[in-house]
């Protein structure tokens, strides 16, 4: 089942308070045990997609990809040009982590700087 998940930018060195108006909202199939489903993904791919919401920056918007390689065998990444590998975002073993309220899940930017973020919301899309 498709899911709506918001992340929130988690505290850190940054940001002491952590920030609600930085962060993503995400269209992915969750399995019962709330981690991304690839099964799911690969028959709902063109509904997985992805809003980057950075303070005053302008929105961004691209879709949720899942790729063979990295860490466990597969990665997840935030694609926002199709056409161009450079503006990929990657999540950090997302594929092992749960999306389930105030769990943490941490996304690379396209900058190459890791950012850890709190769900915190999870409904259906």
């Amino acid at each position: 089942m498709l899911k709506r998940i918001v992340l929130h930018l988690a505290r850190g060195k940054d940001w002491p308070d952590g920030s609600d108006r930085h962060g993503y909202e995400i269209v992915a199939p969750l399995d019962d045990a709330g981690t991304l489903d690839s099964g799911t993904w690969k028959r709902e791919r063109a509904r997985c997609r992805v809003r980057r919401f950075w303070g005053d920056e302008p929105d961004r918007f691209g879709r949720l990809i899942h790729k063979a390689g990295g860490a466990g065998g597969a990665t997840w990444r935030i694609d926002y040009d199709p056409a161009r590998d450079g503006d990929d975002e990657t999540g950090y073993r997302l594929g092992s982590h749960t999306f389930r309220a105030n769990d943490y899940v941490s996304i690379r930017d396209d900058g190459g700087v890791m950012h850890t973020f709190r769900v915190a919301e999870v409904r259906p899309a």
